[in-house]
């Protein structure tokens, strides 16, 4: 069984209950659209150095957002 982290969730999740396109959400961070997209989709997971700032913006721990299933 592969274990999954959840940032993309906790994101999609935050985003769409403020009514921010992924545009806006990724002009919070400084980041495109189509990044956000990829870690909605699951495709890939933010840099490092973001964690702190989506942490801060969505109200989740790092430590929960890397919680794994």
């Amino acid at each position: 069984m592969k274990n999954k982290i959840r940032i993309g969730e906790y994101i999609k999740k935050y985003r769409k209950e403020r009514g921010l396109s992924q545009t806006a959400f990724g002009e919070l961070l400084g980041v495109s659209a189509f990044a956000v997209s990829k870690w909605e989709r699951e495709l890939c997971y933010p840099d490092i150095f973001l964690l702190p700032d989506i942490s801060n913006l969505i109200g989740v721990s790092i430590d929960e957002m890397m919680k794994q299933e």
